[in-house]
């Protein structure tokens, strides 16, 4: 792709995230480095150049609306990757992923949405094979910490012998903040369901983006976690965690791109966890009342106008603040064939859903971008692990991110 015009192009850079990502790019991508920012509105672009670092200050614009697919094409022709932030990416994503897949160019979002996720599978994964694209779906916190965090352990359990995987459970606390566009894309996918019951049928299956899902095996339920319960494990009050429905999809689609390497009786959740004790205890049981109560208001039409009067509107988010100072901390334990344990921990500074995610969607264009010759040989639509492995590794180590694997003691 040497002969195009830029290497990134920041779609929805006028938008909250995509305003960040621009951001986190002028600020940490290599000298040199070829980007352009693109959206709808010339004028609402130039002024979001003008709020960026000195570094964006010759940045091309380019004009395209999501619905223009003559327009999305041109632009995924003049770039090696596209890196879009434009949701809900159930009403706007697709033809861009299709221009993607058309012209061989790759392609990061930052999409939680299973339902888009399963269109572009469908429409896109054949096309962007024989073009040699890579269309990376889930590459923020949902799903990078989560895909990483499991990559690690299989990585492990592969060097020491300890054969494949077992039961993994990813234990999730975070700090940070909420944006428009967050409940926008959770309303999308309500929308979806209103309109066809079916896609309650994708929504609930747990191998809901398998690339066949007649092969998947049958290990009984793999249902999402929705009670509180203490782990005995860890000793922590665990309950459901907000984004597991869509994570555990990812890295089980993963888990079959690899051929299974991570072992056909591999079996994996997400749990919110709240510390030990009569504390952790109640903590679990608010914060889970609460989940449970806004998503029931959230797929209720009478009480939805409620959630979109006290929620952020499209196009807000978490203060500067906010932002700074969340965190995120995910660690994955996992049990072997061999019997042997393994923990792995993802860790970052940062609100995850904004500063943290405009790392890792920054990070991911970047290598999809520079690291081509060091990344796997693959094509189609892709997760982070299989599209970018390792390199994202240590490109997020290089940016303060802990992640890491260790042996447990053998119970």
């Amino acid at each position: 792709m040497s002969g195009r015009a830029h290497d990134v192009v920041v779609y929805g850079a006028t938008g909250f995230v995509g305003r960040l990502l621009a951001e986190y790019l002028a600020e940490h991508a290599p000298s040199g480095t070829r980007i352009a920012l693109a959206g709808r509105s010339r004028t609402r672009l130039e002024e979001a150049r003008r709020g960026l670092p000195a570094a964006a200050g010759d940045w091309p614009v380019l004009v395209a609306d999501a619905t223009d697919e003559a327009a999305l094409e041109e632009l995924a022709a003049s770039t090696t990757v596209v890196a879009t932030t434009v949701g809900p990416y159930l009403r706007y994503g697709l033809p861009l992923a299709l221009a993607c897949a058309r012209t061989g160019t790759h392609y990061a979002d930052l999409t939680g949405e299973v339902l888009f996720v399963r269109r572009v599978i469908d429409a896109c994964d054949d096309l962007a094979r024989s073009t040699g694209a890579r269309i990376v779906t889930a590459c923020g916190y949902d799903s990078v910490p989560s895909d990483l965090g499991v990559h690690l352990l299989h990585q492990r359990a592969r060097h020491d012998a300890a054969g494949a995987l077992l039961d993994t459970t990813l234990h999730a606390r975070a700090r940070g903040g909420l944006s428009g566009g967050t409940i926008d894309s959770s309303r999308a996918q309500v929308e979806a369901v209103e309109a066809d019951r079916r896609a309650l049928k994708v929504l609930f299956d747990p191998y809901a983006l398998s690339p066949e899902r007649a092969a998947e095996p049958d290990l009984g339920k793999e249902r999402d976690v929705t009670t509180v319960f203490e782990d005995a494990q860890t000793g922590d009050w665990v309950g459901p965690f907000v984004m597991a429905a869509f994570n555990s999809r990812i890295v089980r689609r993963s888990n079959a791109l690899r051929g299974h390497a991570y072992g056909r009786r591999f079996r994996y959740r997400e749990v919110n966890a709240f510390g030990r004790g009569a504390r952790g205890h109640r903590r679990a049981l608010v914060q889970s009342a609460a989940l449970g109560l806004a998503m029931k208001a959230m797929a209720d039409p009478r009480t939805r106008p409620l959630v979109d009067r006290l929620a952020p509107s499209p196009g807000q988010g978490p203060s500067e603040q906010t932002r700074r100072t969340g965190w995120f901390s995910m660690t994955l334990r996992t049990t072997t064939e061999t019997g042997r344990r393994y923990v792995a921990t993802v860790r970052a500074q940062g609100d995850p859903g904004y500063a943290a995610t405009a790392v890792m969607l920054g990070e991911s264009a970047l290598a999809l971008a520079l690291d081509g010759d060091r990344l796997p040989a693959a094509a189609g639509v892709l997760t982070p692990a299989t599209a970018i492995g390792d390199v994202l590794v240590e490109r997020l180590r290089a940016r303060d991110f802990a992640l890491t694997v260790e042996e447990l003691p053998t119970a």
